[in-house]
């Protein structure tokens, strides 16, 4: 064993169980202060954000949850490529939907940031 790690200046190692950082009260505050446009701006924003994530997830629930499982015996009388229209949802439709919500939602959030100009 090498005994040359017990020489080692004291302060080079830091306690696990101990705050080394600093306690000042400009380090401590994080937060800046809310400006009410500011604010207001962020919130519409986040409003507008959340109820097109909220209408494209219930959009994608109903096609691969309601139409592949709950209404598939409904849709089962239609046929779409040789198939029944609930078994096509099950298997392959609400994948189509789905990436068809993410390419909507990508142009979607593109107008809603330069709206609130926080575009790159």
């Amino acid at each position: 064993m090498d005994e040359t790690v017990s020489a080692a200046d004291p302060g080079d190692f830091e306690m696990s169980g101990e705050d080394t950082s600093d306690t000042s009260p400009s380090s401590t505050s994080t937060s800046s202060p809310d400006t009410g446009e500011t604010s207001a701006v962020e919130d519409a924003y986040w409003r507008e954000n959340i109820r097109l994530l909220v209408t494209l997830m219930a959009i994608w629930f109903a096609c691969s949850f309601g139409a592949g499982i709950l209404f598939r015996d409904f849709l089962d009388q239609f046929m779409l490529g040789g198939y029944p229209l609930g078994f096509w949802f099950a298997q392959q439709g609400s994948i189509y939907v789905f990436m068809a919500l993410i390419f909507y939602y990508v142009v979607k959030m593109r107008k809603i940031e330069r709206k609130y100009d926080l575009d790159d």
